[in-house]
């Protein structure tokens, strides 16, 4: 064969690899045979931190004597940072957990919103009974509903907080971080929710346990009350005619636990915009330069 012949067949080549990149099913065909992807072969940075942490509490429970959780860990939770590590391993089943946790937001942002209108309509009751009292000659439950309006409004924000973290509507400074790169607010989110915030919100569902037990009607000896009239040992209001208050109480641990979900759902999602998997990051480009947190 020519010299001239073994070039136009070059030529040919590559004309017919253009037409078939022109098709939109290539682009599906090579993201699927695309085994460098970074969700694919890089391990998530989920992984490194969980590795972390048994590496520090197997050096503290081996070395060092202490009373802290870290050096006294029970057998699940070497179970459950193992489980973290494996997979870590197939980030892309991380994936699928995060879609789930944030699957849970929009249920609670329904909630939400049906709570939000449920004080509208109890504030609106408020206002019509109280100028209408003197004219019906009996008394209408104003107390229970003042307290259940703003049970109500309380239970909106503890049942919505996650839901405010997914998408962002939490108020925030971001004179700095709204001009940095999206690696580098992932980053930054990574380091300060792996490092401070899911740890104080562990802690506080630590601390928060044992609070909404008591408010149930929890004894101090560690019994529960039997019997299926449960509202009677409720926490109680102290004011006259009020709802009890044991039910909203116990709602912040639930509210602590939807938080840390969340959480680590924004440290999953922040992990892979770390290894350069924009795609399951799900970078969202906010049309507002900064927000006032």
């Amino acid at each position: 064969m020519s010299e001239f012949d073994l070039d136009k067949a070059l030529e040919d080549v590559d004309e017919a690899i253009e037409e078939l990149e022109s098709f939109p099913q290539a682009e599906g065909v090579r993201s699927e045979l695309d085994i460098g992807s970074p969700s694919r072969w890089q391990i998530h940075p989920v992984g490194w931190v969980a590795l972390g942490i048994l590496v520090i509490a197997a050096t503290y429970h081996t070395v060092l004597d202490t009373k802290y959780l870290i050096g006294n860990f029970a057998w699940w939770h070497w179970v459950f940072f193992g489980v973290v590590v494996a997979l870590a391993l197939r980030p892309i089943v991380l994936h699928h957990i995060r879609l789930a946790i944030e699957g849970t937001a929009s249920v609670t942002k329904a909630i939400a919103w049906m709570l939000a209108w449920l004080v509208f309509g109890l504030q609106l009751f408020n206002v019509v009974t109280r100028y209408s009292n003197e004219f019906l000659e009996q008394d209408i439950l104003f107390g229970q509903v003042v307290s259940a309006a703003w049970q109500s409004f309380g239970l909106m924000f503890l049942i919505g907080v996650n839901y405010g973290v997914r998408d962002g509507v939490n108020p925030r400074i971001d004179f700095w971080w709204a001009n940095f790169k999206p690696k580098t607010k992932a980053w930054l989110d990574f380091v300060v929710h792996t490092a401070l915030l899911l740890p104080f919100v562990w802690m506080a569902i630590r601390i928060l346990r044992p609070y909404a037990e008591t408010s149930l009607g929890r004894r101090r000896s560690g019994e529960w009350p039997s019997g299926h009239r449960v509202w009677e040992t409720w926490e109680q209001s102290p004011e006259a005619d009020q709802l009890p208050v044991g039910p909203i109480k116990a709602m912040l641990l639930v509210a602590f636990v939807l938080f840390g979900l969340q959480v680590i759902a924004e440290i999953i999602k922040t992990g892979f915009v770390m290894i350069g998997d924009d795609e399951h990051g799900d970078i969202v480009v906010s049309e507002v330069p900064q927000r006032i947190e």
